[in-house]
């Protein structure tokens, strides 16, 4: 039963927009459309979400992954006003500029819409559109870059999962997109429904739109060069020390000045932002992992104390430690690690769970 209390939703269906371009993300569509569906099994005719798919044209269109669906409707043919409007990702997205129709179409619907947003990098079209401007938004980690580029005027949150700002919702893509409109559906219908679903789908709603991105797990080769591979692996081997600019140029053997100079440029971060967020990886891991007290958690990771710790994960995860790792354990299916067995594979740079910034960095960039 939805909650009658949740949100004061209008006494008739909910429409649903999903724009799709040539080689869209399947799961970006395919997600949030399974999402809808269970909604609609607890839901009453009036109240259902009608989900359609708008392209540029109505007819068959390739996903990314080769599997072919069905567009209902062209964006000259579409009829009415959606409530929703979500513009599904794509890999080409990043670098393709939809026909100004589109756009002006966007446009008008996201101004007569209650809500609008995009899953993944369905936020390039949006930027496009004008949409983006002055607002709070995100994307899929990789992607991220490339639309602080093209936007300047969108204030990009690069490591949230989704972000509302006003209206407008966005999603860091794929899996976040489940996320995204779970959180739509307990905002219309309250979180007991929201729940029924994610069990339904056997997600978890697990990830709130504060929640940092996960990084995934980071290989530097051994004989990577880069100057981030290098000062990678020179943290991750002294992780629990205190380390200076002046050690990290040290370690690749440049001045202070100029270590701080190529660096900046080549990881799109600071020294010790970067130093930071390894240590915040690594402390993930021994959370998820061991049963370590927060104390020695933090001693093993290079934090001052425990506070420290504590005060850097609210600053850039929106958690605590603690919370942090209670969220995992009721999550898991498994005991914790032995902490010896951890730590001692921790010893090397492949086994740390890295931020995807740092990964990119590490791999791609070439020091000048």
């Amino acid at each position: 039963m939805p909650d009658e209390t949740a949100h004061d939703t209008p006494d008739r269906p909910t429409k649903v927009a999903i724009v799709v371009f040539e080689d869209v993300q399947a799961l970006d569509v395919a997600g949030p459309m399974d999402v809808f569906a269970e909604a609609n099994k607890f839901l009453a005719d009036e109240q259902r979400y009608e989900v359609t798919l708008v392209g540029m044209q109505s007819g068959e269109l390739r996903c990314a992954n080769g599997l072919r669906i069905h567009v209902d409707a062209g964006y000259l043919e579409y009829d009415g006003q959606p409530d929703l409007i979500l513009v599904a990702g794509g890999p080409d997205l990043p670098v393709f500029r939809p026909e100004p129709g589109i756009l002006q179409w966007m446009r008008e619907k996201a101004e007569g819409s209650r809500r609008f947003g995009s899953v993944c990098n369905g936020a390039f079209p949006l930027g496009h559109a004008g949409l983006l401007n002055g607002k709070e938004v995100t994307a899929h980690w990789n992607d991220v870059d490339r639309l602080i580029a093209q936007f300047p005027r969108a204030r990009v949150r690069p490591d949230k999962i989704f972000v509302r700002d006003g209206c407008l919702f966005t999603s860091a893509g794929v899996a976040a997109g489940i996320d995204l409109c779970l959180a739509l559906v307990a905002e219309d219908w309250g979180h007991e429904l929201a729940l029924r679903i994610a069990k339904k789908l056997i997600v978890y709603i697990r990830r709130d739109g504060g929640q940092s991105q996960y990084s995934p797990y980071l290989a530097v080769g051994p004989k990577e060069e880069t100057i981030v591979a290098k000062v990678l692996r020179h943290v991750t081997d002294h992780i629990g020390e205190q380390l200076s600019i002046e050690q990290l140029a040290d370690a690749v053997a440049v001045s202070r000045r100029t270590f701080s100079r190529i660096f900046a440029k080549s990881a799109n971060m600071t020294p010790s932002a970067f130093v930071e967020q390894v240590r915040i990886d690594y402390s993930r891991k021994l959370l998820e992992e061991t049963d370590l007290p927060l104390k020695t958690v933090a001693f093993r990771c290079g934090f001052h104390n425990s506070n420290q710790m504590r005060f850097i994960y609210s600053r850039r995860l929106d958690t605590t430690p603690r919370e942090y790792r209670e969220r995992f354990r009721r999550e898991g299916s498994g005991e914790p690690r032995d902490a010896a067995a951890v730590l001692s594979i921790g010893a090397g740079p492949q086994d740390i769970r890295i931020a995807p910034s740092l990964r990119d960095a590490a791999t791609s960039s070439r020091a000048s």
